[in-house]
């Protein structure tokens, strides 16, 4: 069973390097603006990955989201010619809110500290 965890994280941290240079170089829309692609988790059978975002734009995020929702069988397609997998996953696009919310509790903290 490790075998199996480990081969879906190396698989995940290959996937996220592919899709971070796909989204640079292959997605060509205005719109989209500035993506991070910050983790991707894959299920078990490698058929399914949640790929986690950061997007510069706050106030453009549900767009950016349906951009990337959109271009996610582009994408997919892409994944399964370079990586050459035996199952292509089905790529789900979340915001990543770790980054936030991490600013925030350090902003809280400082602000303790303070008084």
């Amino acid at each position: 069973m490790p075998r199996d965890f480990n081969r879906a994280e190396r698989v995940g941290r290959q996937l996220q390097k592919e899709l971070a240079d796909l989204i640079r170089n292959q997605l060509k829309d205005p719109r989209l603006g500035m993506v991070t692609v910050q983790a991707v988790r894959l299920s078990r059978d490698l058929s399914h990955a949640k790929v986690y975002v950061t997007l510069f734009d706050a106030a453009e995020r549900k767009q950016q989201l349906g951009l990337l929702k959109d271009a996610a069988p582009f994408l997919r397609r892409e994944i399964g010619h370079r990586m050459r997998l035996r199952i292509t996953p089905v790529l789900e696009f979340v915001y990543d809110e770790s980054i936030e919310q991490g600013a925030h509790l350090s902003e809280l903290i400082e602000r303790a500290l303070r008084q």
